[in-house]
């Protein structure tokens, strides 16, 4: 497999035709080497348009989604990053290269062990990699310019929205199967001991990944 070949390919029939356009990401996307993420196995669909088993029920996200989630939360280099979920550790590399740090936090330890030996591997050091649930909220490091869920969620907890700063973006995908909508929310004004704060939501597209695990659930009514 030529691999330059492939992923010149998946950046320009994958990335660029679902709008990401982002001339720094899509550099970044040739230097940062996603086969090197992904589990031996799968080695030879890295580029390929469709989400790659990790194992223990968790998936890597497809690599359009990965790019179009980058340009959505428009990461500067002062940001403070809370990424819910580190999988293989590759969305984490390419948040890490944009940012100040990271703080990803993962439930299954053995992907944590991954995606630390994979960081470490591509020399990537600023990064708080830990192990726990951060399904409903993880405000220890907070509070965060951006923070991204790397699954979905039913119902988006408000502790996610009060961690972050003025201007903070959070990215998240809200619904259950087989509807659910990608979100932006932005923080226009944080919550204070005085009042609420003031946040703006604007959906983004239409898909469907693995929810989180102990994701929060909906009230539902039973008859």
């Amino acid at each position: 497999m030529d691999l330059e070949q492939s992923r010149f390919n998946m950046v320009e029939q994958q990335i660029r035709t679902w709008e990401v356009l982002d001339q720094e990401i899509l550099k970044l996307l040739f230097e940062v080497r996603r086969e090197e993420f992904v589990p031996a196995a799968y080695r030879s669909l890295a580029f390929v348009d469709m989400e790659i088993p990790l194992g223990y029920g968790e998936v890597m996200l497809a690599p359009k989604l990965e790019a179009r989630i980058l340009q959505e939360v428009q990461v500067k280099k002062t940001d403070r990053i809370l990424e819910v979920g580190s999988g293989s550790g590759y969305l984490t590399a390419l948040l890490a290269r944009t940012g100040e740090h990271v703080y990803s936090v993962e439930i299954v330890p053995e992907l944590k062990a991954m995606a630390e030996k994979n960081l470490y591997a591509h020399d990537i050091a600023n990064v708080t990699l830990e192990t726990g649930d951060a399904a409903r909220g993880w405000p220890r490091h907070g509070p965060y310019d951006v923070i991204v869920l790397t699954g979905s969620t039913p119902v988006l907890p408000e502790a996610f929205q009060n961690t972050l700063k003025a201007g903070g973006r959070l990215f998240a995908v809200v619904g259950d199967v087989p509807v659910m909508q990608a979100m932006l929310v932005t923080c226009v004004k944080p919550e204070e001991e005085d009042g609420a704060g003031a946040y703006n939501a604007v959906g983004l597209f239409e898909t469907c990944i693995t929810p989180l695990k102990n994701a929060e659930q909906p009230t539902r009514f039973t008859f």
